[in-house]
């Protein structure tokens, strides 16, 4: 029999983990609800073309696709064996799959969007926290299955809905304790980057090489570049762009330099100056970074990415303009802009940097010993009182002894036991212990109705 496993990428969450991510979660989700977003939720699993050719070659290619039921059929069974000869020659067979898990949370945002435009109140801003997959090279910091939280507004092309992303950005980080870095950039500059090589139709190819310089290095992206069709002159080009240095202010008069003849470029300069220009007095951490691509075929304007400063970790947020994303789903002209939250590398920084709350994986407060028929009467009867009262409780289900209910406790980091004896129950008293301070004291039943669990 083969040892039980889990699908490469994949994972479980125990209690105290799942704790742990449901504070992320409701973090974020909190500052979405003060910025005015309303959450909304899509399906696991979408129609394979709504999602294909939608983030670019590489993304493509970490689409999981789903096998059509009903293969048992022979009729079938015959067409997915001619269907799959064709996947293996690169070309998608709806004899073999027309469905697949989402790649992410924008697409199928889009799709909504597309298909309920006529009942929506514009801008929409949306929220949303769900699981997505990616057939990617499982390694510290990515999975197969992971979460996402979105934030989206459509229907506005103003670029005040980038500044408030930018703050929402900063306040979830804020709330969490960690110190990011949050960088910018504008897809307008990178096309005016393509203009200027003289290569307008490969923009697609540069932001795709551009995007992995942090991981393969400019000598790599270079050798990519020339791959993709760019000539030596133009690769040198892109590599004086991303040699532009300085604080943001000196950024922006390189870029000023670089493409004033440029009616695309001087767009882009102009957005980010206005972002910049919203920030409050006193915060540093939204910089310009040229290097910053986002291959994502869908970004026409400002991007985001989000690092975090003291811990060595890819993006834990990312995201941008497309405005005109819908018009994939034959419904043009809705503007949009999102950002992404990465909830497990956010989890990952938060643990290596011990900055979760010590009450975080707190569950039961109050745990009541089972000592007899008639005194677990009794205990049943004070703990749903204290329930009443949003105290968590449980009682110990069997007649055990008292060792194995203290065990039971402190495995479970209870805080408190309550006893209530024959003794107890003849004086109608009970005996509360708080066994992280090894205190222990005896009050009255009814006193414990008012009794302050600490």
């Amino acid at each position: 029999m083969s040892k039980t496993s889990l699908p490469q990428g994949t994972r479980d969450f125990g209690p105290e983990v799942v704790r742990k991510r449901n504070y992320i979660i409701s973090t974020i989700k909190n500052v979405f609800e003060l910025y005015g977003f309303a959450p909304l939720e899509t399906p696991a699993m979408e129609n394979l073309d709504t999602l294909m050719g939608k983030y670019g070659e590489e993304g493509d290619k970490l689409i999981f696709k789903i096998l059509n039921n009903g293969l048992s059929d022979p009729k079938n069974t015959e067409k997915a064996k001619i269907a799959f000869e064709n996947v293996l020659q690169g070309r998608n067979d709806k004899n073999l799959t027309e469905r697949a898990l989402k790649y992410d949370l924008t697409i199928p945002f889009a799709r909504y969007v597309a298909m309920n435009h006529g009942q929506l109140t514009f801008p929409f801003k949306r929220y949303q926290v769900q699981p997505v997959w990616r057939a990617d090279r499982p390694q510290r910091g990515r999975y197969r299955e992971f979460y996402q939280c979105d934030a989206d507004v459509v229907g506005s092309n103003s670029l005040l809905n980038e500044v408030e992303l930018t703050r929402i950005y900063a306040t979830a980080f804020s709330r969490l304790g960690i110190n990011v870095e949050i960088k910018i950039n504008n897809r307008k500059i990178l096309a005016a980057l393509a203009e200027l090589c003289g290569s307008p139709e490969k923009l697609t190819d540069i932001t795709v090489a551009i995007d992995k310089l942090d991981k393969i290095g400019a000598e790599k992206v270079a050798a990519e570049l020339e791959t993709r069709g760019l000539n030596g002159e133009q690769v040198n080009t892109i590599h004086q762009f991303l040699q532009i240095s300085g604080g943001n202010a000196e950024k922006l008069t390189s870029l000023r330099s670089l493409f004033a003849h440029s009616s695309t470029g001087t767009a882009g300069i102009t957005e980010l100056e206005y972002i910049l220009g919203y920030l409050p007095a006193g915060q540093t951490n939204v910089a310009i970074d040229l290097t910053l691509a986002r291959g994502l075929n869908y970004y026409t304007g400002t991007i985001f990415e989000i690092t975090a400063l003291d811990v060595q970790m890819g993006s834990i947020g990312g995201g941008g303009r497309y405005d005109d994303l819908t018009g994939l789903f034959g419904v043009p002209h809705i503007p949009g802009v999102g950002i992404s939250f990465g909830v497990d590398r956010i989890y990952d920084v938060l643990e290596e940097l011990d900055l979760f709350p010590e009450t975080v994986s707190e569950g039961t407060k109050v745990l009541f010993f089972n000592l007899g028929e008639a005194e677990a009467r009794k205990a049943f009867e004070c703990m749903q009182r204290l329930r009443d009262r949003g105290i968590a409780c449980e009682i110990y289900p069997e007649q055990s002894k008292f060792d194995k209910q203290f065990r039971y406790a402190e495995r479970k980091r209870i805080p408190y036991a309550v006893m209530i004896g024959s003794r107890e129950l003849e004086q109608n008293n009970c005996n509360i212990k708080n066994l992280s301070k090894g205190l222990q004291e005896v009050i009255s039943l009814s006193a414990l109705d008012a009794y302050v669990f600490e």
